[in-house]
């Protein structure tokens, strides 16, 4: 009963097995196993005919799936599953690599970036190659010319700064989280701090009404000077503290510190204010009193008896 079994086995299993012994005899030795229901039959071929490779078939244990294994030094797989092979993840095609020098002995020097190629800013190329155009016929190469042309240079760069420190600077509102605007103020030996913020006008002095404090029109027309100048009278509220000196003194010292604190307010309201001078610290103080003399300057009456 077992022969036949394997006689049919056999007979219906000649054709795949004699194609896949045939390319398995042309790679060389190669073991082939064949799967059938649950027997595994497998042969060796070394370039034998197909008779005495279909003697030579024997059962043996069963594998996961049928396939022929090479034993060769490349180790290669193929399987007879209906399974469409998948392609090999290796890269098989040429690649073309960029033509150049790969030799050891190379001159480092050819690789050195040059002086002259240094990347740098275009404004800093264009003012470089504006000197060099306008001192080409300079250079030649002697101390001499290198003595000159370093002159000219510093002189160059001395007249930029002179320009840099001519023009003005660049004014910004100073205005602190209460939106008020603060300057101080000194005239003589009398030392004031103001303080502005948009309002209706009203000024206070050392916690009283101006009029109150000031009682001469003079003191008060001087310390609404810039006021004037700037056209904003009743547009911001006062608040002064000032000390020392007497009622001159602390009227100049109170405008003085009004000017600024508008200045810091608002830059446009500075050149009005500039051209009648309320910016200006005035520096006149009292002399002191010299010997012989009953003031700074007065001498005594003189009597001829």
């Amino acid at each position: 009963k077992k022969k036949q079994e394997i006689t049919t086995m056999t007979s219906t299993m000649r054709g795949s097995l004699l194609s896949a012994l045939h390319r398995a005899s042309q790679r060389g030795s190669s073991l082939v196993s064949l799967r059938n229901g649950s027997r595994e039959f497998s042969c060796s071929a070394w370039g034998q005919s197909n008779n005495k490779l279909t003697s030579q078939i024997t059962p043996t244990r069963c594998v996961p799936r049928a396939a022929i294994i090479n034993n060769d030094h490349a180790g290669v797989s193929r399987s007879f599953s209906s399974r469409p092979e998948k392609k090999s993840m290796l890269r098989l095609h040429a690649v073309t690599l960029k033509h150049s020098d790969y030799e050891d002995e190379l001159d480092e020097a050819r690789w050195d970036v040059p002086e002259e190629e240094t990347h740098l800013d275009p404004t800093d190329r264009r003012k470089m190659e504006e000197e060099e155009e306008a001192t080409w016929w300079l250079y030649d190469g002697t101390q001499e010319s290198r003595d000159v042309l370093a002159a000219m240079r510093a002189k160059k760069a001395q007249k930029d700064r002179w320009i840099k420190n001519a023009s003005p600077p660049v004014r910004v509102s100073e205005i602190d989280e209460r939106g008020r605007a603060y300057g101080r103020g000194s005239r003589k030996s009398a030392q004031a701090r103001v303080w502005i913020q948009p309002g209706e006008g009203e000024i206070v002095v050392n916690r009283q009404d101006f009029l109150t404090y000031f009682p001469r029109e003079f003191h008060r027309d001087h310390i609404l000077g810039p006021f004037v100048a700037s056209q904003t009278c009743g547009k911001f509220d006062v608040r002064a503290v000032v000390n020392g000196g007497g009622q001159t003194g602390q009227a100049g010292a109170i405008r003085l510190g009004l000017a600024r604190a508008l200045e810091k307010y608002n830059p446009d309201y500075r050149p009005p204010m500039k051209r009648h001078g309320f910016l200006t610290r005035d520096p006149r103080m009292v002399e002191r009193k010299k010997v012989g003399r009953v003031k700074a300057r007065k001498s005594p009456q003189w009597v001829r008896r």
